[in-house]
């Protein structure tokens, strides 16, 4: 007899501008771990906040971008970077985020954070050699 697993919902977030196989292979390896997965997507202003630039395509252009891909279930704003915020609101089992952040200080906390919650902070392999950053400076060469 198969033993039923619990639903499982995990989240994960990006800007996705200029998407490219770096952001498919994000969003292919966090729904082979989660039943339901949903992705967030930074806002313009937060971008430039974080960044100090503005996305080449608009918010509501990559969102739709996003929610036009097969392993995604449901596309969300993103408006900050409060995970735990995040979390009490759609309250995800597991949190997934390129391998890229492991061990930076802000990551490390998020973990503490999530500890006391049983939420699982999952690092996918990051995709080397290609970029959003990459894309557009060939673009302007």
């Amino acid at each position: 007899m198969k033993r039923m697993s619990k639903y499982k919902i995990g989240y994960t977030t990006g800007v996705f501008d200029m998407f490219h196989i770096g952001h498919l292979n994000i969003l292919r390896r966090a729904k082979e771990q989660c039943d339901y997965l949903i992705v967030g997507v930074s806002t313009d202003e937060l971008v430039q906040k974080n960044k100090n630039k503005t996305p080449v395509i608009p918010l509501e252009q990559r969102m739709e971008i996003v929610k036009a891909i097969r392993y995604v279930d449901e596309v969300v704003i993103q408006p900050d970077k409060d995970k735990f915020g995040a979390w009490q609101k759609y309250k995800f089992d597991k949190m997934f985020v390129g391998s890229d952040w492991q061990g930076t200080p802000e990551w490390t906390e998020f973990e503490k954070q999530f500890a006391q919650s049983g939420v699982e902070i999952v690092y996918l392999p990051h995709t080397d050699g290609i970029s959003s950053t990459m894309l557009t400076e060939k673009l302007k060469k």
